[in-house]
């Protein structure tokens, strides 16, 4: 026996080295396209053969500009993931290094500017490796330049490889395309295991040398995975997307609403659902820290109807831990329950929890005290829980907490009004609070390390985020914390916005992925830059999008909902939310980016939310990004100008936009209106940047002229929290954040000490001003078609837009009149037939009179006047 497998050895050894021949010197394959096959050199000399495939990633900028630069790789199919160049540079600049298994075909590629900031080249790019089997490659990119540079490497190891094998509907035919012409090499197909598939016959293609078709004696298991096998180099096989079929939905979407762990005082009931697994167990732990060996019991779960697991334990396990262990056959996996309400230290481990014990006194009276509002009664105001209160000029004591947004009688050091008192005085409705699910950037094991995070990595769908938390290792402090800070906001006559992201996770490893492999995502798609976009078309997918996001409307008593890249969730899917929601209060604000991505769709006929199909969504808005431009210039383009800061050529767009008219929409409850937000640069840091030689108060009054035309434009406003006080976000270097992602609070908290500068004070005082009036005026908040309502004064300076608003049934006054004047100098408009009460002018705002006027009008350069026939308020 021991002969007999020492023979075979050699024998592979040499079918090895037949198949496969080594690169015996660096060939500098040119400049490539993307889709243009690697042509190789053979040799026999396989002394130096590699086992794996590194890839060393050379980029070259011609203005040696390197700092933030970082390129996206990832395997087709795969995972993306971000590399850091070194700082050593070269005459190829710099570079940086990516390990991938034997047979690595296919590698995407984007070169980007810190977390995709803006892109070297706008289009995904692939670097394809056909006939590279393994050994060391270089590639060459040159900035500003399409396509890449190869040298294969010495220790190149090249021959015949799998460019792609794909399993045909049927399970049991495999159409593979090869580098080569096959000639009867040796081929098997595996299974997870490893367990060879019997093959019935291997035919050559035809009408191509280098394609094959594998018939299988049996047919493959829907829900397996396989390689095909040339020599000891394995190469993934598509298989057909059995989850997103009728057949497989039928048979296991579920309708239930009781997903999750279902606590009383006498028992548990646990429900998962984990259609594909062989078995299932509830793991109970003593403590919520992973890896803690403390196991307390485990739960053996039966398999109830469509595809959901079940059990019931007896006992009061309030505050005991949890995972699902699933088990696959040739895999097993413990994870994080999809649905848990509540979660340990860094979201790795599930808790039973008894939600009515974290209620605050009074929570079952509390309700939204905005319920009456239409959406485009609101006026919006996003915040990062931490950068309310982290810096030290706050006087906020619960610092970077939930508790902190409840703390009132907060002052700075000059007895200015801070937090929550400030957001109240202000006198905005909503408060969009940025991620405070659970998610995966920040470890709540180190809080007493310097850590920041916007939080748009998602862990755990159904939790409240720990590091908030006073204490983040019980998992019911952080239920009960942001109960009482969303009362508090109510109390404070404060509607509370959550920021959801349902259209990617952290990564892939995901509870509900690793539960269901490969269903939670659209396979081998990267819209969201993640490269995990989460596939919402799939029935039980959208189910649980719907379900998280009624559970924290009914639970948290959530008044809003602002959904990052709604443009990568299906339109029925949004639908089903705002049907469910309108259920428990129709007051409830829906939002989102509804920006248009590539994304790969698993089933036909699909609609995504995107804003061309705002139409077809009652109840829900997206962001405008057409008047974000044109106020201030392309986020896109730090240094470039918008209507308020020098460009009239905007002029037409900035007409158009404030009745409400963006390109996909007229309606101004489909419309968010904003000049700046989270991302992207401040629009103080914005006006700074393009005007970096205009004077201090020029650059004041273009962001107060900007505040004006958001608050004056038909839809919902909304600014950044610290823009009505010029907040800045200045890096050690004296350049502006453009992406403060994780730059820590001292780029990202607001300064609260400004406010004692007199200035600072103006710019609160006319946002105070602007809000007031607009409260008061319905001309300004209609819902729908409004552009009938407007009449533009013809004749005016170039760039100047005047224009009077009147007939609108709930208009307090018989007429509104305004003016933007983007000029450095004054201009004169004429005045409409009357008497006029001014509410608005140069730096002051309100609904009280500062004047009157009647005949002409003249207006201060670089600002917004507004008039008032009859009553003002």
């Amino acid at each position: 026996m021991k002969k007999l497998r020492k023979l075979c050895a050699i024998l592979l050894v040499a079918l090895m080295v037949f198949s496969m021949v080594a690169c015996g010197k660096k060939k500098d394959q040119g400049l490539v396209e993307t889709t243009t096959p690697v042509e190789t050199e053979s040799t026999t000399d396989n002394s130096n053969k590699a086992t794996e495939l590194t890839l060393n990633v050379h980029y070259l900028r011609e203005d040696g500009a390197y700092d933030g630069w970082n390129v996206w790789l990832w395997p087709d199919g795969g995972d993306g993931k971000a590399y850091t160049f070194g700082t050593d540079k070269d005459e190829h600049g710099v570079k940086t290094t990516a390990v991938y298994p034997a047979g690595t075909t296919t590698i995407g590629f984007i070169v980007r500017l810190n977390e995709w900031e803006s892109k070297d080249i706008d289009s995904d790019q692939f670097i394809t490796l056909n006939g590279v089997i393994a050994g060391t490659v270089e590639v060459y990119i040159t900035s500003g330049v399409e396509g890449y540079k190869l040298e294969l490497g010495e220790d190149c190891v090249t021959g015949l490889s799998v460019l792609s094998a794909e399993l045909d509907g049927d399970f049991q035919t495999l159409k593979i395309s090869l580098t080569e012409e096959y000639k009867d090499n040796e081929l098997k197909v595996t299974d997870a295991e490893g367990k060879e598939l019997a093959i019935d016959s291997i035919e050559k293609d035809s009408s191509d040398a280098k394609k094959i078709i594998v018939k299988l004696k049996e047919k493959a298991d829907q829900f397996g995975k396989y390689k095909v096998m040339l020599g000891n180099v394995g190469y993934d096989v598509t298989v057909p997307d059995f989850y997103s079929t009728s057949e497989f939905e039928d048979a296991y979407t579920y309708d239930g609403d009781d997903l999750g762990a279902a606590w009383s005082k006498d028992s548990t009931t646990f429900k998962v659902w984990a259609p594909t697994a062989k078995a299932v167990k509830v793991n109970t732990y003593k403590s919520g820290v992973k890896g803690t060996d403390d196991l307390i019991k485990s739960y053996d779960m039966t398999l109830d109807k469509n595809g959901v697991w079940t059990v019931k334990a007896g006992g009061d396990l309030n505050g005991v831990f949890y995972l699902y262990e699933a088990d696959f056959g040739s895999s097993k996996t413990e994870a994080c329950d999809p649905y848990a309400k509540a979660v340990g230290v860094n979201g790795d481990r599930a808790m039973v929890i008894d939600l009515s014990s974290t209620d605050p006194d009074g929570w079952d009276k509390d309700t939204n005290p905005n319920k009456k509002l239409n959406a485009t009664d609101a006026s919006v105001y996003e915040l990062h829980i931490r950068d309310l209160s982290a810096d030290s000029s706050s006087g906020i004591k619960n610092t970077g907490k939930y508790l902190g947004l409840t703390e009132t009688g907060t002052t700075n050091g000059s007895g200015q009004a801070t937090g929550l008192d400030h957001i109240k005085e202000l006198g905005v409705t909503h408060v969009q609070i940025g991620p405070m699910y659970d998610y995966a950037t920040v470890d709540e094991t180190k809080l007493d390390t310097k850590q920041y995070n916007w939080g748009y990595d998602p862990k755990n769908y159904n939790a409240p985020e720990g590091s908030y938390s006073s204490d983040p290792y019980n998992g019911a402090t952080r239920v009960s914390e942001v109960k009482q800070m969303v009362k508090a906001l109510h109390d404070n006559g404060l509607s509370v916005v959550m920021d959801v992201v349902y259209n990617h996770t952290y990564n892939t490893s995901y509870c509900f992925n690793e539960l269901v492999p490969d269903y939670f995502y659209r396979p081998g798609s990267n819209g969201s830059g993640c490269g995990n976009d989460v596939a919402s078309e799939r029935a039980m997918v959208s189910k649980f999008i719907v379900d998280s996001v009624v559970y924290w409307a009914k639970e948290y008593h959530i008044d809003g909902f602002r959904f990052d890249l709604v443009g990568l969730i299906d339109l029925d899917t949004i639908k089903a939310i705002r049907t469910e929601l309108d259920k428990i209060d129709p007051s409830i604000i829906l939002y989102g980016e509804g920006w248009s991505m590539t994304t790969k769709i698993t089933k036909s006929g699909v609609t995504l939310a995107t804003q061309m199909y705002v139409n077809k969504l009652d109840g829900f808005a997206m962001f405008s990004d057409t008047i974000r431009d044109a106020i201030k210039g392309s986020v896109f383009t730090a240094d470039e100008k918008g209507y308020v800061n020098g460009n009239i050529s905007n002029t037409d767009v900035i007409k158009k936009a404030i009745q409400g008219k963006t390109g996909w929409s007229e309606k101004g409850s489909q419309n968010i209106v904003y000049a700046s937000c989270h991302d992207n640069m401040t629009l103080w840091d914005e006006i700074n940047l393009s005007n970096a030689n205009d004077s201090m108060e020029d650059k004041v009054k273009q962001n107060l002229l900007s505040a004006a035309i958001v608050y004056t434009s038909q839809g919902t406003p909304f600014i950044l929290a610290g823009e009505e006080m010029l907040r800045s976000k200045p890096k050690g270097d004296g350049t502006f954040s453009s992406d403060s992602y994780n730059a820590g609070d001292e780029v990202n908290s607001i300064k609260w000490s400004t406010l004692s500068d007199a200035t600072y004070q103006k710019v609160f005082n006319y946002y105070k001003g602007m809000i007031a009036f607009r409260k008061a005026h319905a001309s300004l908040r209609i819902m729908d078609t409004a552009s009938s309502y407007y009449k533009f004064t013809e004749g005016t300076d170039k760039g100047v837009i005047a224009y009077e608003l009147t007939g609108v049934k709930e208009e307090v006054s018989d007429s509104i009149f305004v003016v933007y004047n983007p000029l450095s100098e004054a201009t004169t408009v004429t005045l409409p037939e009357g008497d006029w009460t001014i509410c608005v002018q140069g730096d002051k705002a309100g609904t009280d009179s500062l004047g009157t006027a009647n005949g002409k009008i003249t207006v201060d350069g670089i600002s917004c006047t507004i008039l008032v026939k009859g009553a003002t308020k």
